[in-house]
């Protein structure tokens, strides 16, 4: 963990939301090693990644507003030109249950409309990815398409899609990580439908986007910020080439 912030995140969100998501991140590997298990772990980590969030936020971007999972939401941020979209730890369940590595931190950059910066990072395996170095998505490793789904409750249409396809299925934790999965060629696609909200998504996208892949919701429109209601239910990440395929899947099956 870096104890003093560079220089450049004074001017440059992209290095701010790095700096953040490393901060939380160690922040996070320490509270692992306080000996706490279950629920008392999940409570701890989520606290302290929010506070630390939280401080830094304060300290160096005063004047923006922050929509968090860990806190109340403040309506002002619907004024607001800049709002940051955190998830202090995505994958709550999956840090509880050490050594598990798919968990992560979520920070991401509104302004004006649109995400413009974003990071995240999965401590548990040192790597952050950001906007401000897109990451250069590898190519494809598998002759079947892979699509990252929840490990405890994969939706049956994307079973179904997958089957349409011949895409294997992988499982893993966070929604972080799974779009990760994508930029990382662990998977090719991530869909999902069901439920989440807008800090469960806001800093993956925006590394997604960044990185060449595409996003957007199942329908094939825009996935959309700092909106009213913070549910944003459900979205497709994948290698470009696929994009049709699956959303023509939805359009023809829905999602039911």
């Amino acid at each position: 963990m870096t104890d003093q912030p560079p220089a450049a995140i004074a001017s440059d969100d992209h290095a701010f939301a790095v700096w953040a998501a490393e901060r939380a991140g160690a922040r996070l590997l320490q509270v692992r090693t306080e000996g706490l298990e279950g629920k008392a772990l999940k409570d701890a980590g989520d606290a302290a990644a929010q506070e630390t969030l939280a401080a830094l936020l304060a300290e160096h971007r005063p004047g923006d507003a922050v929509l968090s999972e860990e806190a109340s939401d403040d309506r002002a941020r619907l004024e607001a030109d800049r709002v940051w979209i955190i998830d202090p730890l995505d994958g709550t369940r999956e840090f509880s249950e050490p050594p598990r590595d798919d968990w992560a931190v979520h920070v991401a950059l509104w302004e004006k409309g649109d995400l413009v910066a974003g990071a995240v990072a999965q401590p548990a395996l040192g790597e952050i990815y950001n906007t401000g170095t897109p990451s250069v998505v590898p190519p494809r490793s598998s002759d079947r398409p892979r699509i990252a789904v929840s490990r405890t409750r994969p939706p049956a249409f994307v079973e179904a899609l997958a089957a349409e396809i011949d895409a294997e299925l992988v499982p893993m934790g966070s929604a972080g990580v799974k779009v990760m999965s994508v930029v990382r060629d662990v998977a090719d696609a991530y869909v999902h439908a069901g439920g989440q909200y807008q800090w469960d998504n806001a800093a993956p996208v925006a590394v997604a986007r960044a990185a060449g892949l595409h996003c957007s919701r199942v329908d094939g429109s825009p996935l959309v910020y700092n909106e009213a209601d913070t549910s944003l239910p459900d979205l497709v990440v994948c290698r470009p080439e696929l994009a049709e395929e699956i959303l023509d899947f939805v359009r023809r099956h829905g999602t039911d």
